[in-house]
């Protein structure tokens, strides 16, 4: 009997373990607003890495953080680099490309929780007499991260995807009352 348990126990791990495998690697998450301002005036808040403080949902979520800073002010070479707690993790962004006031890339590495590397951009068109922000990540989950997901019940769209919104309400927010 304990025999036939083990058996289908290690049955259902290997059958597991291969519906991870087969899952895609790859997860891109996508959300837009709209900001009743020019896109300069929405492009410099994402530009300058010093200004998502006023915004960023994850700034609130450890205030105690250690951040810095390198390189240019803004723009392309700017570097962030935080060390939070337990819900932010430790990781640095670094603007690859700013090319104002349409499109900044950025590059997303963590160092934990998981280890890994993301692709963010910002896009910003304009939209009669406000902007179109959309911000977006694409990149790849390791078979563990793809696992734990599975097993809590959930996807990189549902995780990151509300934490988006929230920010760009936040840099909404920030943007129509004018703060710089």
């Amino acid at each position: 009997m304990l025999k036939k348990i083990l058996l289908t126990l290690v049955l259902l791990i290997g059958i597991f373990a291969v519906y991870i495998a087969v899952l895609p690697a790859e997860f891109s998450v996508a959300r837009s607003t709209v900001i009743a301002a020019p896109p300069e005036a929405v492009f410099q808040h994402v530009n300058d890495l010093k200004k998502w403080d006023a915004w960023s949902p994850w700034a609130k979520r450890d205030p105690d953080a250690k951040a810095e800073f390198e390189g240019p002010e803004s723009g392309k070479g700017a570097i962030f680099k935080w060390d939070g707690n337990d819900e932010v993790g430790k990781g640095q962004m670094s603007i690859e490309e700013s090319i104002p006031p349409r499109e900044i890339e950025i590059k997303l590495a963590f160092v934990e929780p998981f280890p890994g590397t993301s692709d963010v951009g910002f896009a910003f068109e304009p939209a009669g007499n406000g902007t179109t922000v959309t911000w977006t990540i694409a990149g790849e989950q390791g078979f563990v991260e793809r696992a734990i997901c599975t097993l809590m019940g959930l996807d990189m769209d549902r995780m990151i995807g509300k934490d988006y919104e929230e920010g760009l309400a936040n840099l909404k927010r920030v943007v129509e009352a004018g703060r710089s």
